[in-house]
């Protein structure tokens, strides 16, 4: 749609203009930087930052309901720089320009209601957020696009040249960091860091396959961290882990494309993320933050934080109820079926510590919770819903898990409508699935399967058959029809089929 077609009220909103004052602000000390180079760390206390626009209450100039027209009208059109996460440019990146935002096609996901069965086994109504559909596969893609929009918009201005981008890696990140990086060659090119034998053979293929310089290193993720965070501290790399401020401000659209798929409308509304780093949570709390305060939304949506037994250590944390005992202590991570989760010391955890309480104080109540759940029921719940018409990661299946959790908990309502995060499509960890139909997960991992949950295909030859074809050798004739006559009877007894009456 052309903008002369859109409502005059509405025209002068829909190309966003470079505007704002963005900053790195740390949660140690307060103090704030300019973005003119990459920052990871503070320089002064050495705490994680945040990055803020200095100007944003001019936000709140425009009316919440204008927001909503402005987003609704935007998507309408046909600019590839919009039509990804920065269709809320303003609100992520309003100091980068149009031309050097990179746009993959990532963002606007699916957000699918579960069938009736589904929502009877989980206790009330649900959708499935397939972030999966992005183009690298999974959520790391939003924030991602960010972070190199960003780095290319360095690049452009003359402030940064040979660009190295570099990660360490569970499978997911790599895979999208080595994606977007090779969209920007020959400015920039890409390494990544991966723990030896602890990504899935699909996640491994990916970053291979964009051309990146793939290590694999002893250890779990965290081993993987703290060697790319040597490197960033000692070499000049662009770090494109969560601890990248821009990668928070990417994922933040997570939260404004849930708010414009439900109108705007987040009374009753529960948010469900799994828990890795905790970059993805801390993104969702500051999305909901942002539009709530300019008034696109009309409410703070419940958020839970789900984690798997083998990688708690943001739920230990919050066990304690008295917030002045609290202390985090990385934990020590058994193997787990949500891989990407597996991270004992995440990075972000001071971030979602400052959010979780300025959320809370914001909703007048607490709004932002945390459960922990099993191995086995991550996959139990993760293959139930790709049963049901799904296409749910074990990371999916691991926030299903911990919605049935929370609703046993008594922390979602009967009115409560909960919208939970697939961050990553089946197809990356279908060898859990495989471990989980052949009975071969070893001990440490806690699963077995359930075997009304198992699946396996079925070799159909009937025994009375002489002759079958082969590659390359072909039926014919009364052979040949013989073959799909009694193959075809096979199956259909084998399926209970009722012949056709004359």
């Amino acid at each position: 749609m052309k903008t002369e077609n859109f409502p005059k009220e509405i025209r002068p909103y829909i190309i966003p203009k470079q505007k704002g004052q963005m900053v790195y602000r740390c949660l140690g000390c307060g103090l704030e930087y300019g973005i003119e180079k990459l920052l990871y760390t503070c320089p002064a206390c050495g705490q994680v930052l945040l990055i803020y626009d200095s100007h944003f209450d001019r936000l709140k100039d425009i009316p919440g309901t204008l927001w909503q027209q402005i987003f609704d009208y935007r998507k309408m059109l046909k600019i590839p720089a919009l039509k990804g996460i920065y269709l809320y440019h303003e609100f992520i990146g309003p100091v980068i320009p149009p031309e050097a935002v990179v746009w993959l096609g990532e963002g606007h996901t699916p957000v699918v209601e579960a069938n009736a069965f589904m929502q009877e086994k989980a206790g009330g109504k649900f959708y499935f957020k397939n972030d999966g559909q992005n183009p690298s596969a999974s959520f790391k893609d939003r924030g991602m696009a960010s972070a190199l929009s960003y780095i290319h918009f360095l690049v452009q201005s003359g402030l940064v040249s040979d660009v190295l981008a570099i990660c360490a890696s569970t499978g997911d990140t790599s895979a999208s960091a080595a994606l977007y990086a090779s969209y920007l060659k020959p400015h920039i090119k890409s390494a990544v860091l991966l723990p030896h034998k602890k990504v899935t053979p699909q996640q491994l293929s990916q970053p291979l396959g964009s051309g990146a310089s793939v290590f694999e290193i002893p250890g779990v993720f965290d081993d993987c961290m703290k060697v790319v965070e040597r490197l960033a501290e000692n070499y000049n790399v662009a770090l494109l882990n969560s601890k990248n401020a821009w990668r928070i401000l990417g994922q933040e659209s997570y939260s404004y494309e849930i708010a414009q798929d439900f109108e705007y409308d987040m009374e009753n509304k529960v948010i469900i993320v799994p828990i890795g780093n905790a970059g993805n949570i801390t993104a969702v709390m500051s999305g909901f933050l942002k539009f709530y305060e300019t008034g696109v939304i009309n409410a703070l949506p419940k958020i839970i934080g789900v984690q798997s037994e083998h990688a708690n250590p943001v739920y230990l944390y919050y066990q304690e109820t008295d917030a002045e005992k609290r202390k985090f202590v990385p934990v020590t991570v058994k193997p787990s079926v949500a891989q990407a989760a597996m991270i004992g010391n995440p990075v972000s955890m001071p971030r979602v510590i400052h959010l979780a309480d300025l959320y809370n104080q914001k909703s007048d109540r607490q709004n932002v919770f945390f459960v922990e759940v099993t191995e086995q029921a991550i996959m139990d719940w993760e293959l139930l819903a790709n049963h049901n018409g799904h296409i749910a990661c074990t990371h999916g299946g691991e926030s299903l898990a911990g919605l049935v959790e929370a609703r046993k908990q008594g922390i979602i309502d009967e009115k409560d409508v909960a919208i939970i995060d697939s961050t990553a499509h089946a197809l990356k960890f279908s060898g859990f699935q495989e471990m989980y139909f052949e009975n071969k997960f070893p001990a440490e991992f806690e699963v077995s399967p359930k075997p009304e949950l198992v699946n396996a295909p079925t070799l159909v030859r009937p025994d009375d058959l002489e002759k079958v074809p082969a590659p390359g050798k072909p039926l014919e004739g009364e052979d040949f029809e013989q073959f799909v006559r009694r193959t075809s009877e096979d199956i259909a007894n084998r399926l209970d089929l009722k012949a056709i009456s004359d």
